[in-house]
């Protein structure tokens, strides 16, 4: 009797252990899915603090001329032209003054493609070619909104204001633009 009983506390004691083990690897499965949910949270908190910290840059003036060239209106500008610039474009910015806009340069003309991602605000983008005249104009973008807000000829330079400034103004495709740095 001796041996079985070894042998079934040996058994007993292996289970245990199984146990102790399994319990384990569900406790720290559980701590590692709250840590990611807690750190979810903080970026997403930081994410909309940064929000306010990006503040308009003025690089230069921008004026919207008819296309027999008379004057429109002008407004400050903001300069995206190397990739990272172009990238972050108008994104977790909560608001825009009126006569305020981002230009975006390219190196060359062609098909342009814009989306309203992590973008607070709501925007018009203006597509404009190489000769400085508008080609497309993207009303009401969405914030938020991970859609293509394209343009339908060759671009060379973008520009995005607050949503509703095109119409207010009567901008239309075959207007012109002329800008420049500070």
């Amino acid at each position: 009797m001796t041996k079985k009983t070894k042998g079934t506390s040996k058994k007993k004691q292996s289970k245990v252990f199984q146990i102790i083990g399994v319990v384990l690897i569900i406790g720290l499965l559980l701590y590692l899915a709250f840590a990611n949910l807690f750190n979810q949270n903080n970026n997403e908190k930081t994410a909309v603090k940064s929000y306010t910290t990006i503040d308009f840059v003025k690089n230069g003036e921008l004026t919207f001329l008819t296309s027999d060239d008379k004057y429109i209106s002008k407004i400050d500008i903001e300069i995206a032209e190397d990739d990272d610039a172009r990238t972050q474009g108008l994104m977790y910015r909560e608001k825009m003054k009126k006569n305020q806009g981002m230009l975006f340069i390219f190196p060359y003309e062609s098909m342009q493609s814009f989306w309203m991602k992590n973008t607070v605000i709501p925007l018009d983008m203006i597509f404009v070619n190489k000769n400085n005249e508008i080609v497309t104009i993207r009303k009401n973008a969405v914030p938020f909104d991970t859609g293509h807000y394209a343009s339908t000829k060759p671009a060379q330079f973008v520009i995005e204001v607050n949503a509703g400034y095109t119409d207010s103004l009567g901008i239309k495709v075959s207007d012109k633009i002329v800008w420049r740095r500070n």
